[in-house]
């Protein structure tokens, strides 16, 4: 007799493989389920799946237009699963086959990770990736990391050079030079549905957590609780909570509201763990949240407005002020009425005059600024990051020339 169960597992196992995930090995590994939600009406569709450390996850998005000519245009590919491209292919036998692919960053390996392998299954794309490209240890060219070479091109700095420039404007931010190596990004707007595509320069944290993150909650349960001591229950609070902490954790990776347990604590709260199995990490459970860091997430939040990263706010964007803020000008030229980044919230309700106000902290003095701020207080461990990277010459200081 068959376990039509076990069955059933074992099927959606191979639908949710990724068999190169030991390149990257980030949270879920070798099994990533995809949600695609249709943006905007037989036009937008953006492609969801998640990845992280320690259970801190985070949702990476693909999106897909379609383009006014036949066929359809790939932003920041994701794994592509076998769940993944039927879905796709989906929307190509509607709509036409998937003509271009775009890789909008140079240091982002959890984006660059996934073209290769995308654009072979398929074969007709083009695929057109960020100038200034660049990889650690040795920069290699692209064919060596893995992308189809005879079909590969470097984006024009003119985005009207570009074969898809009757629909597109793209503003190409950077390269920064950070020392170690570069970093740039590919802004692009969608004229025909005022869709802006932004890759890691814009966030926005919803209240509650994407739907990809609830398939498994599991993470979220994992960092909602108080203690080692507390056992690890599903409720909607929980997920609430243990999104709302993880977005903390990768925002400011030590915020002012977190308190990390002494090694030797932690080992003695194993034996309170209730659950000590492998998947909850044999029980440890080294944070402690003060009272009040809901409000520290409040803050963090804004209502939903948009902001930069502080991680490129402290580490990469202030190395090149100038750069960034005439990048910010050209995209805030465009007309657009939503904003979709690869992490975090999707479709996001926003105007250029927002978009150009979220680089307001790189000016001392702006029409843009206003007091809606991310809190000084948290940023203290990135600054210490960025004092250990620049005294030991990994990364150039904010004040050094190019």
């Amino acid at each position: 007799m068959i376990d039509t169960k076990l069955a059933a597992e074992v099927n959606n196992s191979q639908d949710w493989a990724w068999k190169f995930w030991q390149v990257v090995p980030l949270y879920p590994y070798g099994q990533r389920k995809t949600i695609r939600q249709e943006v905007v009406k037989e036009s937008v569709w953006t492609f969801d799946q998640i990845q992280g450390i320690f259970y801190v996850v985070v949702p990476i998005r693909m999106t897909v237009v379609k383009l006014e000519t036949g066929g359809l245009l790939v932003y920041a590919p994701v794994a592509p699963t076998p769940e993944c491209i039927r879905l796709v292919n989906e929307l190509v036998q509607e709509h036409g086959d998937v003509k271009y692919i775009i890789l909008p960053t140079v240091s982002g390996i959890e984006h660059k990770v996934f073209v290769g392998p995308f654009a072979r299954k398929f074969p007709q794309a083009e695929v057109y990736v960020s100038p200034h490209q660049w990889s650690f240890p040795i920069n290699l060219p692209l064919s060596w990391l893995g992308l189809p070479w005879r079909r590969t091109k470097i984006l024009p700095k003119d985005s009207q050079q570009a074969p898809f420039a009757d629909q597109f404007d793209y503003a190409v931010l950077g390269s920064i030079n950070l020392g170690l190596g570069q970093f740039a990004e590919v802004a692009m707007v969608d004229r025909r549905s005022q869709t802006l595509l932004v890759t890691d320069t814009i966030v926005s944290v919803p209240e509650k957590p994407p739907e990809i993150l609830q398939l498994d909650p599991y993470p979220l349960l994992f960092h909602a609780r108080d203690s080692a001591a507390e056992p690890i229950i599903d409720t909607e609070a929980s997920r609430i909570r243990g999104w709302q902490r993880t977005s903390l954790f990768l925002f400011f990776f030590r915020p002012r509201v977190l308190e990390t347990v002494p090694f030797w604590q932690a080992l003695s709260d194993l034996a309170k763990a209730p659950e000590r199995s492998q998947k909850a990490f044999f029980g440890l459970f080294p944070f402690k949240w003060k009272e009040d860091w809901y409000q520290s997430f409040e803050k963090l939040r804004g209502n939903g407005r948009i902001f930069v990263a502080p991680i490129l706010q402290t580490l990469i964007l202030n190395r090149d002020p100038q750069a960034a803020i005439a990048w910010a000008d050209q995209v805030a030229s465009w007309n657009f009425v939503r904003i979709i980044p690869c992490h975090f919230g999707n479709a996001i309700a926003a105007t250029p005059s927002d978009f150009r106000q979220a680089f307001s902290f790189l000016e001392k003095d702006s029409q843009f600024k206003n007091s809606n701020t991310l809190p000084e207080e948290d940023f203290e461990v990135l600054k210490q990051i960025n004092k250990i990277l620049q005294d030991n010459r990994i990364i150039r200081s904010a004040q050094e020339k190019i």
